[in-house]
């Protein structure tokens, strides 16, 4: 299947000459004059090189589609991330590389699709929102109500995002893996 260069996601797997990469990050910019590009963050899935490309907006790739397994994270150790097929209970490991910006939202036990290429794993797909509990904030500051006020917050991954004045330790966010954003106090 082809698309335009244009089309890519984060995510998307495609062809170029005979090395498979993975997006891990896609960025349209539109120019004035010239015409537009997509900045790719990607990775090539048979040597894990992660590199950063610019292609015209209308160049045409092949896309591949890579099979998806629900897994469960079940712990790491050092350098390595092991998950569980929920329906063989074989279990596979991935490096840091592998899981790129999805360790910002991994906790044990959750279940996320890994991206297998034949029986190879090649990456993960990370649902476009978690819920994760904040580990550490400041109080928020009195009297500093005027528009939407935000402070740092570290989550149980150890990740830091912005989060609005209200927040306090111990709570459950919604946060869009996409764009690592807040979204929403957890229901």
């Amino acid at each position: 299947m082809q698309k335009e260069a244009q089309e890519l996601r984060a995510g998307n797997t495609f062809k170029a000459g005979n090395d498979l990469f993975i997006i891990q990050k896609a960025l349209y910019n539109k120019g004035a004059r010239n015409a537009s590009t997509m900045k790719l963050k990607v990775r090539n899935i048979a040597t894990n090189a992660v590199s950063e490309t610019v292609y015209k907006a209308a160049d045409k790739f092949e896309v591949v589609v890579l099979d998806r397994r629900p897994m469960q994270y079940l712990y790491a150790n050092g350098n390595f991330y092991t998950f569980m097929d929920q329906e063989t209970f074989e279990q596979i490991e991935l490096t840091s590389d592998d899981l790129g910006d999805a360790l910002n939202y991994l906790i044990e036990q959750m279940t996320i699709s890994v991206l297998m290429f034949g029986e190879k794993p090649v990456g993960v797909e990370m649902p476009d929102k978690v819920d994760l509990a904040i580990a550490y904030t400041e109080p928020a500051v009195k009297g500093d109500t005027s528009g939407k006020v935000m402070k740092a917050a570290k989550l149980e991954t150890g990740f830091e995002i912005q989060v609005p004045a209200y927040c306090v330790i111990g709570e459950k966010i919604r946060i869009d893996t996409r764009t690592g954003e807040f979204l929403s106090r957890a229901q």
